[in-house]
């Protein structure tokens, strides 16, 4: 009597991917939103800048270079009205300029500015500078980040699927290439494949249609209009993306040969003739597919790009014949019973490779992008990256139980094919069940096998040889399911495939955040221009300040002096100065700053009389940068007294 081994309950397929899907939706639910990939590190006028006349244009410089068209700078007067020419110039240097219109009123103004940067990730910011003085201003801008709100969120989606779907293409067709021949005839396998390539085709021209108002004006209607359609194409992520759609042409063509002539080819020549020119059709396939985000993301941008873009398809090659491969072996563990000890052996070692491969490139990826231990630990991309070395340390360390299980079925089974070796694995259990004592059991009828009648048989009844068919192939089916879950062995290799795929979900979706994450070493590389250009604007402050009491005496200048004019302790100088600019003395000055911004103030400065029209206070202490308005109260009698104010930027 033979044993078989007690068959563990397992759920469908379909519901262990649901559980997975479910887990990344929480990983990503926690996610914070991506940060943008160029910083405004300086401009002209400064921001908070009060200038005593309106200047030719606008100048922006930012810290890499960026994609800027027609109306991506605004500027608006108080009013909101504006009052640019819609027409932006690149100055060199990564400086960008609009010019204004003659005539312009005194007052505040605001620059607001969205561009691409040049790893395809849109920047917005603004700004405000004045001309004469102060105003208040009626602009609103909008709360929504660049890039955000619903098709922010429809865009990493379709990112994140476009990913899946070149894995699940590319490393699906190396599987039934390089390690299962016969897996070309197995459905499930060739429906995984061809869900791949509808699921790539899918998110890419999704991501085609958002790209306009992802980059713009971030509502999903403009995703139809044609004119900001054509406008896409002409950028370098719109070439990539429609590149992309070419090569899935030619991939759907590898796909029906793939699933079609080449699994009907008897002849051994023939056969392997024609995996010769599927396996170099198919790479150069691959490389095209995957050279589409390396010419449009990160690779693209920052030093040695000539050497990222290459290493980086090579990264994504190598990801997608390790996780594809993956998904594929775990499709045909579950689903089928004709996977053999052989493939599941070729495929360790071409796993094995591909890790190599990932370990290589992926460590000269990190230092391109984050550059030192700093960035790698406080920045949002290094703790990111930190947290994907972790999950690709585990993922490898879940392989090596699953090449035990490879090692233990290949020892055991001795290189048979799937059904043999399952019998022999019975048998085996059996002996050794055999030699240990059992209880008596009552013995029960044995199972008939179901006979189905020839036509012309039986009354030549065609319903009831449809029944006995039916029952035939259900019997057939539980026959290779039990073949197929006697082994042990095979059963901790299928749990461990599937621990292995559930980490590379979650893999999958970190990676897709590092895609929309700024690299490390251009943070830094942004905070420091930022940092140097504040240095730059920041320095000794000087502001002349009208005031007229209306009485005798009462009008006059008060300049005021604020040295440094940074953050921390500062002195400050008054003078007051008669229309005719000789000194006179007042009975009272009075000064405070107000940081209206951050509800700081009104924080109280009392100079001291130094001589005839000056006064002077030491350790005026300014909290933080931003925009300060500074009060002067100036009282001339008894009577008279007044108070002007005046914005400008500290630190």
């Amino acid at each position: 009597m033979q044993t078989i081994a007690p068959r563990r309950r397992i759920p469908r397929l379909w519901q262990l991917l649901l559980v997975l899907t479910a887990a990344t939706g929480v990983f990503f639910a926690g996610a914070a939103p991506s940060s943008a990939h160029a910083a405004l590190t300086g401009s002209d006028p400064k921001q908070g800048a009060v200038v005593d006349r309106a200047p030719d244009q606008v100048k922006l410089t930012f810290s890499e270079k960026v994609a800027m068209s027609d109306g991506s700078v605004r500027v608006l007067d108080p009013s909101g009205k504006r009052v640019d020419t819609d027409k932006t110039t690149d100055l060199g240097s990564n400086t960008y300029g609009v010019k204004l219109r003659a005539g312009l009123p005194d007052g505040t103004f605001t620059v607001a500015y969205q561009v691409v940067s040049a790893d395809s990730h849109p920047v917005a910011g603004a700004y405000t500078f004045s001309i004469g003085a102060p105003s208040d201003t009626k602009v609103a801008l909008p709360d929504q980040e660049a890039g955000g709100g619903l098709v922010g969120a429809l865009y990493d989606i379709a990112r994140y699927l476009s990913y899946a779907g070149f894995i699940l293409l590319v490393g699906g067709a190396a599987f039934v290439l390089g390690c299962w021949p016969r897996g070309a005839g197995a459905r499930p396998v060739q429906r995984l494949v061809t869900g791949g390539w509808v699921t790539l085709a899918a998110s890419t021209l999704l991501l085609l249609l958002l790209r306009a108002p992802y980059t713009g004006s971030g509502k999903l209607a403009d995703a139809f209009d044609m004119g900001k359609l054509g406008d896409v194409l002409n950028t370098k992520t719109g070439a990539a993306l429609v590149s992309r759609l070419l090569l899935l042409a030619a991939a759907a063509l590898f796909i029906a040969v793939l699933f079609g002539a080449y699994e009907k080819r008897e002849d051994p020549k023939e056969k392997k003739d024609l995996t010769f020119g599927l396996a170099i059709g198919g790479t150069v396939v691959a490389l095209g597919i995957a050279a589409t985000w390396a010419m449009a993301e990160h690779a693209s941008t920052g030093i040695q790009a000539g050497i990222a873009m290459p290493v980086d398809v090579l990264h994504l090659l190598a990801v997608a014949t390790w996780l594809g491969g993956l998904a594929s072996l775990l499709v045909a563990l579950f689903r089928t019973t004709a996977v053999d000890a052989s493939a599941v052996r070729r495929f360790s070692a071409v796993a094995f490779t591909s890790v190599v491969v990932l370990a290589a490139t992926g460590t000269y990826q990190s230092w391109r992008q984050v550059g030192s231990w700093s960035a790698l630990t406080g920045t949002s991309y290094g703790q990111l990256l930190l947290v994907k070395i972790g999950l690709v340390v585990v993922l490898v360390g879940v392989a090596s139980v699953s090449r035990r299980w490879t090692g233990r079925i290949a020892a055991e089974a001795g290189g048979l094919a799937p059904e043999a070796a399952a019998a022999v694995v019975v048998e085996q259990r059996s002996k050794q069940t055999s030699r240990k004592p059992q209880k008596k059991a009552a013995a029960k009828p044995a199972m008939k096998p179901v006979t189905v009648p020839a036509s012309g048989q039986d009354g030549d009844d065609p319903e009831r040889s449809a029944q006995l068919a039916r029952q035939q192939a259900a019997m057939d089916t539980a026959r290779e399911k039990r073949i197929r879950d006697a082994d042990p062995y095979r059963s901790g290799l299928r749990r461990s495939v599937l621990a292995e795929a559930g980490i590379a979900v979650v893999l999958l979706g970190v990676t897709t955040f590092l895609t929309t994450t700024e690299p490390g070493r251009t943070e830094e590389e942004a905070a420091k221009a930022t940092s140097a250009a504040a240095a730059q604007r920041s320095g000794p402050l000087q502001l002349k300040i009208p005031f007229d009491t209306g009485g005798t005496d009462g009008k006059g200048t008060v300049q005021l002096d604020l040295d440094p004019g940074r953050t921390g302790s500062n002195t400050m100088h008054l003078y007051v100065k008669r229309p005719n600019g000789s000194a006179f003395d007042v009975p009272e000055v009075k000064v405070s700053l107000t940081n209206e911004a951050k509800d700081v103030g009104p924080l109280p400065v009392a100079p001291d009389h130094i001589a005839t029209g000056h006064w002077s206070a030491s350790g005026v202490q300014v909290p933080m940068a931003g925009t300060w308005k500074i009060a002067v109260t100036v009282r001339t009698s008894d009577i008279d007294q007044i108070t002007v104010k005046k914005n400008a930027q500290i630190g």
